[in-house]
């Protein structure tokens, strides 16, 4: 399992032009072939803070995310709309383990 955790920092006058783009690439991305999660999260004490989890079988369906126009789109969508670069970090996953 190949999990990315993207850190996302927003500016505030656009947290729910962010909320909305990202839904609609999480909504894409959870029917990509390959996808097992794609969680969106927001931090509790801090709204301008959201984190991406996404967990995919294999690291080419992880790669092949990065190619959907989907993606594409949202990755144009929320450039301007950072209050700085995304930092994703890239992790094997251990567990749950596949077909257990």
């Amino acid at each position: 399992m190949e999990v990315t955790i993207v850190h996302v920092r927003v500016k505030p006058a656009h947290i729910a032009d962010f909320i909305e783009a990202t839904g609609i690439n999480h909504r894409a991305s959870i029917q990509e072939p390959g996808n097992l999660r794609f969680d969106v999260l927001q931090a509790e004490d801090d709204p301008s803070c959201f984190v991406l989890y996404e967990a995919y079988e294999t690291l080419d369906d992880a790669r092949r995310h990065k190619e959907t126009e989907h993606y594409l789109t949202w990755r144009r969508t929320v450039a301007d709309w950072m209050a700085e670069p995304r930092q994703g970090v890239p992790y094997t996953g251990l567990f749950p383990q596949s077909g257990a």
